[in-house]
């Protein structure tokens, strides 16, 4: 989505250096809106030059980067104003709290990068106005995220009214994704060989290009678009993800299907044991989530092969993952190939 604005806007962004953030100054910058990062400088440190792009490149706008911890002190932002602060890192909701507090009317809007994890029901379709998980309530261990990021929320909705946009998205993905799900596949199916596919064909996939989310973020702001989304791709058949990897990577490929039962009386995490797995019980609506709001407001997709395409060329630059942060090596793909395939 392009800027409806016809003049540069001026953006505060709370992190800015990693995967959501990088890209989301990239495609300010792209715009000519002019970028404030505000983090302590401890993730790639110098990688947006004043005036500059990460790639060097040089745009219209440009790039400030004030160094402190928002935790702790945000004073070096004291006494400036933005069009609209945008917070990728916000998890603590007293930390958010803080941000709210320090900036109070000198942001015009306060963009809050949330998650679909603050859900209370992950077993049903929901739509924006599902409940969410409460930090006061009765949670499992693996709900704090969510239930963290659901009184972040709060905080921001309270503070900011109709001028605060919640973007809630799901499985992000594209280049400059660490954490070796997405990117496994088609790394994966570049090797080639007998290749491993977790449950059924029919399995439900849904996952969102950070390029994607990035502009829907921007649009936010140049489109003064406020409220609650869902901000994620729409669901895709775990076959067609497949084959899509297979037909624009490596064709000679051997898919080889495992049952979600087989993988499970294997003993593996029924949560991502094989990347983008998820046979948890009550999770069956995790990758069935309802954009619907967000596409009536113009949330766009890129096809499915170029996200592919774009992220196995970044993985393949940076020489794929770290040892033993692999989404899954391949020892141990191929020991349950020879136990579970048949």
């Amino acid at each position: 989505m392009q800027s409806t604005t016809s003049r540069p806007l001026s953006l505060l962004v709370l992190g800015g250096t990693r995967f959501v953030g990088r890209t989301l100054v990239e495609a300010a910058l792209a715009e000519g809106h002019r970028v404030t990062l505000f983090n302590r400088g401890l993730t790639a440190p110098g990688l947006f030059p004043a005036n500059g792009t990460a790639n060097g490149s040089t745009g219209a706008g440009g790039v400030e980067t004030v160094t402190g911890d928002r935790t702790a002190d945000l004073s070096a932002l004291d006494g400036r104003s933005w069009d609209a602060v945008v917070d990728v890192a916000g998890y603590d909701p007293a930390v958010v709290r803080r941000s709210v507090a320090a900036l109070g009317g000198r942001v015009g809007r306060y963009v809050f990068v949330s998650s679909l994890s603050v859900l209370a029901d992950q077993a049903t379709v929901q739509d924006e106005d599902g409940e969410l998980l409460d930090l006061d309530g009765e949670l499992a261990p693996h709900q704090l995220y969510g239930a963290r990021k659901a009184a972040c929320e709060r905080v921001v909705l309270d503070a900011y009214g109709e001028r605060a946009s919640i973007v809630r998205p799901g499985l992000i993905v594209g280049p400059y994704d660490t954490t070796d799900r997405f990117p496994y596949w088609p790394r994966r199916f570049q090797r080639g060989g007998r290749v491993l596919l977790p449950g059924a064909p029919e399995d439900a996939a849904q996952f969102i290009d950070v390029r994607d989310l990035a502009a829907w973020i921007l649009g936010c702001v140049t489109a003064r678009r406020g409220g609650v989304h869902h901000v994620t791709g729409r669901t895709v058949p775990f076959g067609e993800f497949f084959a899509t990897c297979r037909a624009v990577v490596n064709p000679a490929a051997e898919p080889v299907w495992v049952s979600s039962e087989r993988l499970l009386g294997a003993g593996l995490d029924p949560w991502m044991g094989v990347p983008m797995w998820i046979a948890a019980p009550g999770c069956e609506a995790v990758n069935r989530v309802d954009v619907s709001r967000a596409l009536a407001a113009g949330l766009t997709h890129r096809p499915l092969a170029e996200t592919i395409v774009d992220t196995l060329a970044w993985d393949n630059a940076r020489g794929g993952p770290a040892p033993g942060e692999e989404g899954l090596d391949a020892a141990a793909e191929q020991r349950l190939l020879d136990e579970l395939a048949r």
